[in-house]
């Protein structure tokens, strides 16, 4: 006869012959939401330039959404974090290209807890009627912030910057970046409630009215609102047209060590000038009335080296038109990232200092803590650049020119500052040159297409090394340069004088939608101490 020996499990005992496999089911429901928020965050990542896969937002803030709802914020603040890092990583590789992985790693880590934030948020608001509204404003309200914080903030990887290509874009003139971003995010977490909703629907043919209604306007409200603004979208001259000529002179290599062959870059971009003057002589292109160099193109300062304002000089009156030039200028002991008018007949005439500069690369913050840390960077960054404090609006044969140096095309304050200072066209100088072929030039090209349809300007972007190109009032992109190749692009662009609800509104929409996030967080906390005191009687 056999003998089976008693189970020891009991009531409050796990049977040990199942114990295993419901410990390995804990873990399974534990590691499926961290892996599919860190999986969102790189679907995020794909929908960015260079890549044209900007409808990928929408299923990656769907599945945000649908980790995140119903959960403590305890768990949003985690899942938040692994989607943050999931996006920010493989985003942001380009600043580790030339210093190391590093600064690349830390950055990503400590924008990722903004995100972490809003994950907490949105979590707490998916509990509330129309939880799609008040999540997305959260997501605009953490944007917000990363854009301000810490050292004057980091706005790169706005949702709206990987909308150039989308149907979205139309938004952006209607209130700028937190406008466009706010109606993916929107449409996004619109989409993961309507497909929670709809085995409800399958099964019992009715679901929850106010459910259904905010699902379904979180995916029409937006799609709608873009076709709405597709007239505000414009590429007509109002005041008449302009020849521009953007000249890239390329660098000898890539990396660092740009910054020790200042000189060679400066005569590749007056070679290049040079050139494209004979081949207007020669009847190839039509002759320029403005010509755009890129920031850095003359890193020797010509206000106090004759040898340096010879070749721009005699550049500018080879080709026989204004030149806009990018320089480092020092005065009264102070350094100046600058863009210089240069009159082919009087010289220099005016000049912009850039206003918004870039933190642990035109200045180091905390430089003792970081010196004691690492000396290598204090060496790199030997002396801090100074701000300027005015727009920069430069008058070329009779166009009004506003000037938005490379880092600046990330803030909107920046770039708005110009068009309400009468810019009727924006040119947005860089030097990309220290980060190799990284997607950093694409991602910020993408940038500068949705500032042309914010504010309804036509767009310039002349480059040391690439990508330089023209960009139309309506985003389209109508000629480029390859990368780390000298040339010049030349076309006739339109003038424009107008201001879009955008650029006539500036802060106030993003100011809305952050009252709109602190209600709904509100809102959710109020409800929550509500549900544990009842709980508790």
């Amino acid at each position: 006869m056999t003998v089976t020996a008693p189970s020891v499990a009991g009531p409050d005992r796990p049977d040990p012959r199942t114990a295993p496999a419901s410990r390995a089911a804990r873990l399974g429901r534990r590691l499926l939401p961290a892996a599919a928020a860190a999986l969102a965050g790189v679907l995020l990542y794909v929908s960015f330039p260079p890549r044209t896969l900007w409808w990928l937002a929408l299923p990656a803030f769907a599945v945000l959404g649908a980790v995140l709802r119903g959960r403590g914020w305890k768990a949003g603040l985690g899942l938040g974090y692994l989607f943050g890092l999931g996006f920010l990583l493989p985003l942001l590789v380009w600043t580790g290209v030339e210093v190391g992985p590093g600064p690349w790693l830390a950055l990503a880590a400590i924008e990722a807890l903004f995100v972490a934030l809003v994950g907490a948020g949105v979590a707490a608001v998916t509990r509330l009627p129309a939880w799609p509204l008040w999540a997305a404003a959260l997501w605009t309200a953490g944007e917000a912030a990363r854009a301000r914080v810490p050292f004057e903030g980091f706005p790169w990887g706005k949702v709206a910057f990987g909308q150039a290509d989308g149907v979205f874009l139309p938004l952006a003139a209607v209130g700028g970046t937190p406008v466009l971003g706010f109606a993916v995010v929107l449409c996004g977490f619109g989409l993961s409630e309507a497909v929670r909703l709809a085995p409800t629907v399958r099964r019992t043919r009715a679901v929850p009215r106010g459910a259904a209604v905010a699902a379904l306007l979180g995916v029409l409200l937006p799609v709608a609102g873009a076709l709405a603004a597709r007239p505000l979208v414009s590429a007509d001259a109002e005041d008449g047209t302009v020849t521009v000529a953007v000249v890239q002179g390329n660098v000898p290599r890539a990396g660092l060590d740009f910054n020790a062959q200042r000189r060679a870059v400066l005569d590749h971009h007056a070679r290049e000038t040079e050139r494209l003057a004979a081949r207007v002589d020669a009847g190839e292109v039509a002759r320029p009335d403005i010509v755009l160099w890129p920031e850095n193109s003359s890193d020797i300062d010509p206000f106090a080296n004759p040898d340096a304002y010879a070749v721009i000089d005699a550049a500018a009156k080879a080709v026989k038109a204004p030149v806009s030039v990018g320089g480092v200028v020092k005065r009264d002991g102070r350094l100046y990232n600058e863009q210089i008018l240069w009159d082919p007949d009087k010289g220099p005439v005016d000049t912009y200092d850039k206003r918004q500069i870039q933190p642990f690369g035109e200045y180091l913050p905390l430089r003792s803590l970081i010196g004691a840390i690492n000396g290598d960077w204090t060496s790199m960054v030997s002396q801090d650049f100074s701000r300027g404090t005015e727009p920069g609006v430069f008058t070329m044969a009779g166009a009004r020119v506003g000037l938005v140096t490379c880092y600046e095309a990330a803030f909107d304050w920046a770039v708005r500052s110009e068009v309400t200072d009468g810019a009727q066209l924006i040119s947005v100088p860089s030097n990309n040159a220290t980060f190799d072929r990284s997607e950093m030039t694409y991602q910020q090209l993408a940038m500068s297409r949705v500032r042309a349809v914010e504010h309804s300007r036509t767009v310039t972007v002349p480059v040391t090394s690439g990508v330089s190109a023209i960009i139309l009032p309506d985003g389209r992109i109508t000629q480029r340069t390859g990368m780390f190749v000298a040339g010049s692009l030349v076309q006739e662009v339109p003038l424009r004088s107008s201001e879009t609800p955008a650029t006539r509104m500036g802060v106030l929409p993003e100011i809305l939608l952050v009252l709109v996030a602190a209600g709904g967080l509100g809102w959710a906390v109020a409800a929550g101490v509500r549900g544990r005191r009842a709980g508790g009687v």
